[in-house]
């Protein structure tokens, strides 16, 4: 017997709120599914659903029920107003991410007039959200991306392909494949979860998204230490380094880059929730 489509809505938002998932997800899985917008979904809950749509709605809920985000099952997220591909070789983009790329924006448009001759590198670029977004939004600046995993490079490339964005892909460790090269801008989002806080974290993340893009380390700083080592070596006298954070951990941030460079300048942004979620730090060519 077929279903309407207020009827297959109703399942599932009372099949995830007995689960303990959102209770929205089902309207965007069924979205997704019959390529409606939302107006047109609402104006047509009456309508029957095509029995291989219910079969594919009720799979995705049984999917998203054992954990399974549903970015992965639509193969989707939206970010900066684009759409990129996403799989479980990637981490899902947030849109605390969304400010740190809107934040580098605005301070290379007024720290460097003239991108022409600048380059800048995404380090740890996942689904290349953060590269392909700056290359777009700012199309004169030379963009260069990098990931220790090359299926998640396969990602990025193909993103960047389908969005027009002009970014040369490099697969390695952090900083390293970059020895050679000087950068106006270094920015990441690199992992930043202390070990100790997984016990606490949804298995909607943990069972699905690369650990290796979540944890770093007990306290979670492990990689912002190795980039205090590796930034002098590929840093412009005069640049702009952006890093995302965790909640609550942007004085460790600020003291390691303090540490390191004496006479660095360092500024904490909060995202729009209120937490401390950016440090940006600014090289400035010194002058007799």
């Amino acid at each position: 017997m077929s279903k309407k489509i207020y009827e297959a809505l109703n399942w599932a938002s009372s099949f995830f709120k007995n689960a303990g998932r959102d209770e929205n997800a089902g309207e965007l899985l069924l979205r997704h599914l019959t390529n409606m917008s939302r107006s047109q979904l609402l104006a047509n809950l009456r309508e029957d659903l095509p029995d291989e749509v219910w079969a594919s709605f009720e799979k995705s809920v049984f999917e998203h029920e054992k954990g399974m985000p549903i970015q992965y099952i639509m193969g989707f997220e939206e970010f900066y107003g684009r759409r990129f591909l996403v799989n479980e070789s990637v981490l899902i983009p947030r849109p605390e991410t969304e400010e740190l790329v809107l934040e580098m924006v605005r301070r290379i448009q007024t720290k460097f007039p003239n991108q022409k001759e600048m380059s800048a590198v995404d380090i740890g670029t996942g689904s290349g959200a953060i590269a392909v977004s700056l290359k777009l939004e700012l199309p004169d600046l030379h963009v260069m991306a990098s990931d220790i995993s090359l299926d998640s490079l396969a990602v990025a490339k193909e993103n960047a392909v389908n969005l027009g964005a002009q970014v040369e892909f490099v697969q390695g460790d952090l900083l390293l494949p970059f020895m050679d090269h000087k950068f106006d801008v270094v920015i990441s989002n690199p992992p930043y979860i202390p070990l100790s806080d997984k016990p606490l974290m949804s298995e909607v993340v943990t069972d699905h998204e690369p650990h290796r893009a979540l944890f770093a380390g007990m306290d979670g700083l492990d990689f912002y230490r190795r980039f205090m080592k590796e930034l002098p070596l590929v840093l412009k006298k005069e640049a702009i380094v952006g890093f995302e954070i965790g909640a609550g951990q942007s004085e460790a941030v600020v003291r390691l880059f303090q540490h390191s460079f004496p006479n660095v300048m360092t500024e904490v942004v909060y995202d729009i929730n209120g937490k401390d979620r950016m440090v940006f730090a600014e090289f400035i060519k010194k002058t007799r």
